[in-house]
């Protein structure tokens, strides 16, 4: 993806009359995740606007519904690229926005805290940047709710080649959570792949009290491309 200039739309560079970073013909145009299910928000093309995929009908995830308003792909593959391993602030903010975008009223009211996926300290310190805290933190100040930090118990594994069930194993156990939480609290990564990793952290959740979980991203991974 080229490089934005001030004042021109991210993706095509046109010069933007609004106050967004982008221009509408782009925003109409990005890989909105719609259909999707409402648990998990695997894109589901073709489906009922409200039904559950298969996965979440065999077995639901330990958060209570995600929402993921983008799939990851085309526009979206290049702005997450840039942000979580060139760590360029501009994607980021970019990211954000389109996320409070994809937020109903009612969403944005909702959470009580927000937890970000935590890095493994080791990864931490090798990539310099933790891209989960960074949305959570800009995102808690504009809901106006705070960020609680969770732990990454164990360096797991990358994730990448291992399917859904091998997913689930690798990260559990792998969340702690020690500070006192709310009754209802958001969980925040960049993107969601199966699941997996909010479901683990989602579990923490709960065995420190939390009644009520949701899964927000950005981008949702479809599922032939896991």
């Amino acid at each position: 993806m080229e490089q934005a200039l001030p004042g021109r739309c991210v993706f095509c560079l046109a010069p933007m009359p609004g106050k967004h970073p982008w221009c509408e013909t782009c925003f109409t145009e990005l890989p909105w995740n719609l259909p999707a299910c409402p648990v998990c928000a695997e894109p589901q093309p073709g489906a009922e606007t409200g039904r559950r995929c298969g996965h979440c009908l065999r077995r639901p995830p330990q958060f209570d519904r995600a929402r993921v308003p983008l799939r990851y792909e085309a526009e979206m593959a290049g702005l997450v690229q840039r942000f979580k391993f060139d760590a360029s602030p501009r994607a980021g903010r970019v990211l954000l926005e389109l996320l409070v975008a994809g937020l109903s009223p009612a969403d944005r009211r909702w959470p009580e805290a927000l937890v970000p996926v935590p890095l493994h300290p080791r990864r931490a310190r090798e990539r310099g940047f933790d891209q989960a805290r960074w949305l959570a933190t800009r995102l808690g100040r504009y809901l106006g709710c705070p960020s609680v930090l969770a732990q990454r118990t164990r360096d797991t594994r990358t994730q990448r080649g291992l399917d859904r069930g091998e997913r689930r194993s690798n990260l559990r156990g792998a969340f702690r959570i020690s500070a006192g939480l709310p009754r209802r609290v958001v969980l925040v990564d960049d993107v969601m792949t199966t699941g997996a990793t909010l479901d683990a952290l989602a579990v923490a959740c709960r065995q420190a009290g939390v009644e009520e979980v949701q899964a927000w991203a950005v981008a949702r991974t479809p599922a032939d491309r896991h």
